[in-house]
């Protein structure tokens, strides 16, 4: 089954690319190696501004960080030249907006690797880093950035 097939199967739609909010570019390519910037949470088309152990439970982090996976899907295809091209997803790396005695940053970051394993199968398995940070830009719950290979 193709990927734009599991993604419809899956009811998702790939955004466009997102217009930098600062001075640098979506992704860069060097050889078969493509390297996403961060991408912030976003929902309703607004930044998904929220902290993590103060004003959102584990579970709505999950879901952030799974709108923001479908929007690194929107940026990897672009750079890909198409998400069936995708060898593999090799790293993703979470930043979670939380207090300091939240610790469920590896749950809040499932919500992004868990889409990648459905849409990509064992392809989407990755290596993974999970961070909790006092503050992301725009006041956003969670950013995350990824390193694919791609054929």
């Amino acid at each position: 089954m193709s990927i734009e097939q599991r993604l419809k199967d899956l009811g998702i739609t790939l955004p466009p690319v997102a217009v930098p909010a600062a001075s640098y570019v979506p992704f860069a390519r060097t050889g078969n190696t493509i390297f996403l910037s961060g991408h912030i949470a976003k929902k309703d088309g607004a930044v998904w501004v929220g902290k993590l152990g103060q004003n959102m439970t584990t579970e709505e982090g999950k879901q952030a960080a799974r709108a923001v996976a479908i929007d690194l899907m929107g940026t990897l295809a672009v750079a890909a030249g198409g998400l069936d091209k995708v060898v593999r997803i090799v790293k993703v790396m979470s930043l979670v907006n939380s207090t300091t005695e939240f610790t469920e940053h590896h749950l809040v970051t499932n919500g992004c690797s868990e889409l990648l394993g459905e849409v990509f199968g064992e392809k989407g398995v990755h290596a993974r880093s999970a961070f909790g940070v006092a503050q992301i830009p725009l006041g956003a719950c969670v950013e995350i950035e990824l390193i694919a290979e791609v054929a």
